[in-house]
């Protein structure tokens, strides 16, 4: 009787022992195949958004050298031009009888000094026979002298006549591209005129900040161009120069983007541009979703369980990433269905 009351309790007890094992595992959950993140505080670069405008690092301008008449302008806007180029001709028909009556005293002074030299010439020979005193030959060397100088003087200043002349024609002070031309052939031009503006130098994203940025922005600060303002390419740059000159109470900042273009320049774009160092949290966008204009992520509970929480987000200084603002803390375990990365 002894013998078949331990055969029941064994099997009481191995009953016992299966169904806690089944309990174990039903309360055990299997999570599906995705990527879990650790959330923690990382220091971050503080973006501020501001305006920016393409445009190129400096903008020479084809002036009028003499004044005139524009007789001809083969360039428009948007034409593109090599340094030394001839885009222009100015002529002053003043200049041409300037330059008439600059070689007839040219021939005057050739004729002066042709008498001179004569006049030398006899002196020399009665001065040789004794006729002539010392005095009266050096005299004579002096007013032949004068003569050659005369002849000199004329033709320089012929010379600077034509030269002056050949000034007319308007050339282009850089290779770039015309940013402006508006002044038509046949206008009449003052010395000093702006008529065309060529672009020099790389394309540049010019901002204009505030004053109280100053101390905050320095060469070699990040940026990040709006998606929608240059959709193709890179939208990543940085600080190339800072002026240090303040205007108006504000100050202008030079920025460099790969595959910028002079395609339009002075087009405005948005622009998020590095004013200092924070700590936040930042993580991949793939753990954030988006439902009915809500953003979410799934954060893994006590029970291994994920659940969707809502979360704020923010643009963050790499594009494939997002700063949140509300709705985790550091220590929160996320979750992102999916194939690990």
């Amino acid at each position: 009787m002894a013998r078949w009351t331990w055969i029941a309790v064994g099997g009481a007890l191995a009953l016992a022992g299966c169904g806690g094992e089944k309990a174990a595992e039903a309360g055990r959950v299997t999570l599906p195949p995705g990527e879990q993140l650790a959330v923690t505080l990382a220091e971050t670069a503080d973006m501020k958004a501001v305006g920016g405008e393409i445009t190129t690092r400096d903008a020479a301008q084809a002036l009028a050298r003499i004044p005139g008449t524009l007789v001809s302008f083969t360039v428009r806007a948007g034409d593109t031009v090599s340094r030394g180029q001839r885009i222009g001709m100015i002529i002053d028909s003043r200049l041409g009888y300037e330059t008439s009556a600059a070689g007839a005293q040219v021939a005057a002074a050739q004729a002066e000094a042709a008498r001179a030299r004569g006049d030398l010439a006899r002196v020399q020979d009665l001065f040789n026979h004794n006729v002539y005193a010392k005095a009266r030959l050096d005299s004579a060397v002096a007013m032949a002298r004068a003569a050659d100088a005369q002849v000199a003087a004329a033709r320089a200043q012929q010379s600077a006549s034509a030269s002056v002349a050949g000034q007319g024609a308007v050339l282009a002070p850089a290779t770039g591209r015309v940013l402006r031309a508006d002044i038509p052939a046949g206008s009449v031009v003052a010395p000093g005129m702006a008529l065309a503006v060529i672009t020099a130098g790389p394309p540049v994203l010019r901002l204009d900040l505030p004053e109280s940025l100053a101390r905050t922005v320095h060469v070699g600060s990040a940026i990040t161009v709006a998606p929608q303002d240059l959709p193709e390419g890179s939208r990543q740059g940085q600080v190339t120069q800072v002026y240090p000159a303040i205007t108006g109470g504000r100050v202008q900042v030079d920025a460099t983007v790969p595959g910028l273009t002079t395609e339009l320049v002075g087009r405005r774009v948005g622009v998020s541009i590095e004013v200092g160092r924070r700590k936040a949290i930042v993580i991949p966008r793939r753990f954030v979703s988006t439902r009915y204009g809500i953003d979410y992520v799934n954060v893994l509970g006590a029970d291994r369980q994920p659940s969707a929480v809502a979360v704020q987000t923010a643009p963050a200084s790499d594009p494939a990433k997002v700063e949140i603002l509300g709705g985790v803390a550091a220590g929160d375990i996320l979750f992102a269905p999916g194939r690990a990365k």
